[in-house]
């Protein structure tokens, strides 16, 4: 069942107005959202069509910040006018949820236009409101693809207004963001018959031809001349020899087809022709496409899931995609390692001894630990080219689950100077993130008697961390590494502004880390 990328419904179109709100402009939307502050003034509700009715609304039914009241509006009734009022000191965690559930409240009728808007706001929380509800209606609009022989029509949402007097500065961010978290969460969702690692390989050629990436694909043959040995340990259980490490490259001033001249020009930088930099982040994600556990086998409901098991490789690409959007200075690599792991008489097996692409033979463990082993060699890989900071993403460990549920994702460096920055970025994009011990007398539980490592310990404690520090045998020490173990990627009931049991979460932590500037130098190293 081949398929397309959604290029056309990542986003609903965004347009900026200064027009005032009237219940004439009101008439012409399907749904109008006003965000008032924590405690609006009379003066606030009367500035507002409506207003007395929608202020009476909420003070009878005894509402508080955060929550939402509604009227139908106009000659018939045709405009939902929806006002809430905004907590203002709210973490950005809970702005995004409370935007979440305006978001599914205004589209539960299916707008064909939404208008967004604020009153009363005299600080800076007017545009975090805003941006906040423009995320949380770009992601309930969106829709995963549908294989159903008779789909249900449904009317798409045609374009989101803002009515605003001055220019959202963080607006283009929550755009990229937002279309780079549709795309991971809609190769997430994905069936596995569809996104199998030729599906995959086809779909990632489709992208890096519409955005002008450098694309090329290892394919088992050369993995094997590259000594790949851990990636091809997983791979060789697969029925078909389609598996491989995919690599895309962005870099700045490189023109993606229908760039106008002056739009290259304004972003061009010397030294920024294709290949020529270095680059300044290398994105690394874990594609499994399926996975059984290989011969040890998952059980049924451990197994059911296991398509999403990509979704650190959808995260790397969803962050490249928006860092393309944003047009980046960045010079970025990204790596994804596209197979599965099957059960099979070629299947890799436990007690197996194994060489990395970096010469680390690897005792074999446990055969359902193969995140860490494609992880080895695309990490090797990625760090060949010298970049200037790594960041890996997967769905790695249940023990990373158990240790935080699925409300944070886990954060491993080999910085640990950086903590304050990686943790602050969770804090500032929403997507929370809580940093784990990475001390080296944990290797003492992955020492191996014949060969340099155990893959992972036989007992299971704390195998998040040992994980973290197994991987960290495959980036140099001169690379600074954050390795993000999902255990948010999914979540039933979805997570923040996120619906959908799929959260694509990471793409918006990536930005924040990004613009935060990691990695940073310790302050003793700073000039």
């Amino acid at each position: 069942m081949p398929t397309r990328l959604p290029f056309g419904s990542l986003l609903v179109p965004v347009r900026l107005s200064r027009a005032r709100l009237t219940a004439a402009k009101l008439a012409r939307y399907s749904c109008a959202i006003v965000l008032l502050p924590p405690a609006p003034s009379a003066d606030d509700w009367a500035a507002l069509p409506h207003g007395g009715l929608l202020r009476d609304l909420y003070r009878r039914k005894g509402r508080k910040p955060g929550d939402s009241v509604q009227l139908k509006v106009g000659p018939r009734a045709q405009t939902s006018l929806i006002a809430t009022c905004v907590a203002e000191t709210a973490s950005t965690f809970e702005r995004l949820q409370c935007a979440g559930r305006l978001a599914r409240l205004a589209l539960e009728g299916e707008p064909e236009s939404v208008l967004i808007t604020t009153q009363g706001w005299v600080a800076d929380g007017a545009d975090a409101a805003l941006c906040a509800t423009v995320a949380a209606i770009q992601a309930a609009a969106f829709r995963f693809a549908s294989f159903k022989s008779n789909p249900k029509s449904h009317v798409p949402l045609a374009h989101i207004d803002i009515a605003t007097d001055h220019g959202l500065a963080d607006l283009d961010m929550t755009l990229a963001t937002s279309a780079g978290n549709n795309l991971a969460r809609w190769l997430t969702a994905l069936p596995p018959n569809t996104l199998d690692a030729a599906g995959y390989r086809s779909l990632l050629q489709d992208l890096a031809r519409r955005l002008n990436l450098d694309f090329k694909f290892y394919g088992e043959a050369q993995l094997k001349r590259l000594g790949a040995g851990a990636f091809l340990a997983v791979s060789q259980g697969n029925a078909t020899r389609d598996a491989g490490i995919a690599y895309l490259a962005y870099r700045p001033g490189v023109a993606a087809p229908g760039d106008a001249p002056e739009r290259i020009a304004s972003r061009a930088t010397p030294g920024s022709a294709r290949g020529a930099a270095a680059p300044a982040v290398a994105l690394v994600g874990k594609g499994i496409c399926f996975d059984t556990g290989g011969t040890n086998l998952k059980s049924h409901k451990s197994m059911l899931d296991m398509h999403t098991d990509m979704e650190g490789s959808a995260v790397a690409l969803g962050s490249l995609y928006a860092l393309h959007r944003l047009r980046s200075p960045l010079a970025v690599d990204c790596w994804l390692a596209i197979t599965e792991n099957r059960i099979g008489p070629l299947a890799y097996k436990p007690q197996d001894v194994i060489r990395a692409h970096n010469g680390t033979t690897i005792q074999i463990i446990h055969t359902d630990a193969e995140g860490r082993m494609v992880l080895a060699d695309t990490l090797s890989l990625a760090a060949s080219r010298k970049p200037r900071a790594i960041i890996d993403y997967a769905t790695l460990t249940g023990a990373c689950v158990n240790a935080l549920t699925e409300r944070y994702s886990g954060a491993f460096t080999n910085r640990p100077e950086a903590r304050e920055l990686i943790e602050a970025a969770g804090t500032g994009s929403g997507e929370r993130v809580w940093c784990f011990p990475m001390d080296a007398d944990f290797d003492s539980d992955l020492e191996s008697t014949v060969a340099d490592v155990l893959q992972c310990a036989a007992d299971g404690k704390g195998d998040h961390i040992l994980a973290a520090r197994f991987l960290n045998r495959f980036v140099p020490k001169e690379i600074p590494w954050l390795h993000l173990d999902l255990a948010a990627g999914t979540r039933h009931g979805g997570l923040g502004h996120i619906a959908t049991e799929i959260t694509g979460f990471g793409v918006r932590y990536t930005l924040d880390l990004l613009r935060r500037g990691w990695p940073a130098k310790p302050k003793s190293q700073s000039t």
